[in-house]
C-alpha cells in the first residue's frame, strides 16, 4: 500500500489526518523510528523522541500536528493526527494480518465429540480435543493440542493458541484471544481445615465466564468458582503468568500485568491498572480506575475511585511516598539527635560543676 492508502485508512478512525509530502511512496511495513529504512512507516508520539526525526530513514512518519518536521530528511512524508500512538497501532494491526494458528477446517487428528456444535468457518488444529456438548461460534480458531472439556461454550471470532485448556462448563464470549498454556476453569483452592490438622477438599461446582474482547496471555490460570461464577468482564487484558482465584470478578477494561496474584472472592473495578507481582488477599474490593503499583501487597479494600496505591501493605501513593521520604531522612535525624544528646550531656556536666 502507498501513503495515500494509509491516509485513507486512518481517515476511518480520525476526524483529521493532515498529509505533508508525497502520498505516492510505497510502504512495505512498520518499524521503530531508530531502525526504519526507506519504504517503512514509523511514528513519534513522545517529545523526547523528536530528535530522531532528522536521522530517521523512514519514508513515512505518523506525528502530532505540533511535531517539528522542518529538519526532516528530504523525501520523508508525514501524516499528522492528534493521537499518533493509536494511529500507529491501527497501522500495525493492518500489516500484522491474521496469524496462521491452525489450517482452515478440522484437522484429521482432532477429536470432536458427536454432540459438539461448531459454527461456520471454525478451524480446529492437530490433536485438539473438543468434549461433549461444546458449542463453538463462527470464525473461531482452536489451536493444536488445545483441550475443551465438556459443555464449554466459545463465541465467534475467538482465537485459542496451542495448548490452551478449558475445564467443563467454561463460558467464553466473542473476540476473545487466549495464549498458549493458559488454563481456564481449574478447581479453586478450597479446602476445609479439620480439628486434627487435615484438610477436606471443597467441591468447586461453579464455572468461569469470560466476556467479549478479552485477551489473556500465556500460562495464566483462572479458577472456577466454588459456586456461581468467576467473571472476567468485557475488554479486560491479562498478561502472562497471572493467577486469578475462585469467585473473583475483574471489572471491564482492567489491565493486569505479569505475575499478579489475586486471591479468592476479590472484586476489582473497571479501568483499573494492576502492576506486575501485585498480590491481593482474599475477599477485598477495589473501586474503579485504581492504579496498583508493581509488587504492592493489597491487604484491605480501597473504595475511593481513581486512587494510586503502592507498597506493602499497600496504601495511597501520597502516604507511601511521605513514609519513604521520612525513612530516607532517618540517618540525618539520628545525627541530629546524637548531636543534641552530646550538647545536653555537656550542659549537665556544667550544671554539676556549678553545684
Amino acid at each position: 500500500m502507498n501513503i495515500a492508502d494509509i491516509n485513507a485508512f486512518l481517515g476511518r478512525y480520525f476526524s483529521s489526518v493532515e498529509l505533508v509530502g508525497s502520498d505516492q511512496t510505497e510502504i512495505t511495513g512498520p518499524a521503530k523510528i531508530e531502525e526504519a529504512v526507506s519504504g517503512q512507516v514509523s511514528f513519534v508520539s513522545n517529545e523526547k523522541y523528536y530528535r530522531h526525526i532528522a536521522q530517521s530513514g523512514a519514508s513515512l512518519l505518523i506525528v502530532h500536528p505540533k511535531a517539528p518536521v522542518d529538519d526532516a530528511p528530504e523525501g520523508m512524508s508525514f501524516l499528522k493526527v492528534e493521537d499518533p500512538y493509536t494511529a500507529f497501532v491501527f497501522i500495525l494491526r493492518h500489516f500484522a494480518g491474521a496469524r496462521r494458528i491452525a489450517e482452515s477446517g478440522v484437522a484429521a487428528s482432532a477429536s470432536i465429540a458427536p454432540s459438539a456444535r461448531l459454527g461456520r468457518n471454525v478451524s480446529v488444529g492437530e490433536h485438539a480435543v473438543i468434549g461433549e456438548r461444546c458449542v463453538i461460534g463462527d470464525n473461531t480458531v482452536i489451536g493444536p493440542n488445545t483441550v475443551l472439556l465438556d459443555e464449554v461454550t466459545i463465541g465467534s471470532e475467538c482465537t485459542l493458541f496451542p495448548q490452551v485448556t478449558m475445564y467443563d462448563g467454561t463460558l467464553i464470549g466473542d473476540r476473545v484471544t487466549i495464549h498458549s498454556g493458559t488454563v481456564i476453569g481449574a478447581d479453586g483452592f478450597g479446602f476445609a481445615p479439620q480439628k486434627d490438622g487435615s484438610y477436606v477438599k471443597i467441591p468447586q461446582m461453579g464455572t468461569v465466564r469470560i466476556e467479549d474482547d478479552v485477551e489473556i496471555g500465556a500460562n495464566t490460570t483462572i479458577d472456577r468458582a466454588t459456586m456461581g461464577e468467576t467473571v472476567i468482564e468485557k475488554g479486560v487484558k491479562i498478561d502472562n503468568l497471572v493467577q486469578i482465584a475462585h469467585n473473583c470478578r475483574i471489572g471491564g477494561d482492567t489491565v493486569i500485568a505479569s505475575q499478579a496474584g489475586i486471591s479468592g472472592s476479590v472484586k476489582i473495578g473497571r479501568n483499573c491498572l494492576i502492576g506486575g507481582q501485585a498480590g491481593f488477599a482474599g475477599h477485598l474490593e477495589l473501586a474503579d480506575k485504581i492504579s496498583v503499583a508493581a509488587k504492592a501487597g493489597i491487604s484491605k479494600s480501597f473504595m475511593q475511585s481513581g486512587q494510586a496505591i503502592r507498597g506493602v501493605p499497600a496504601q495511597p501513593m501520597r502516604d507511601q511516598l511521605r513514609q519513604e521520604a521520612q525513612i530516607r531522612s532517618l540517618g540525618e535525624m539520628k545525627a541530629k539527635i546524637e548531636a543534641l544528646e552530646t550538647k545536653l550531656q555537656e550542659l549537665w556536666e556544667r550544671l554539676d560543676g556549678l553545684a
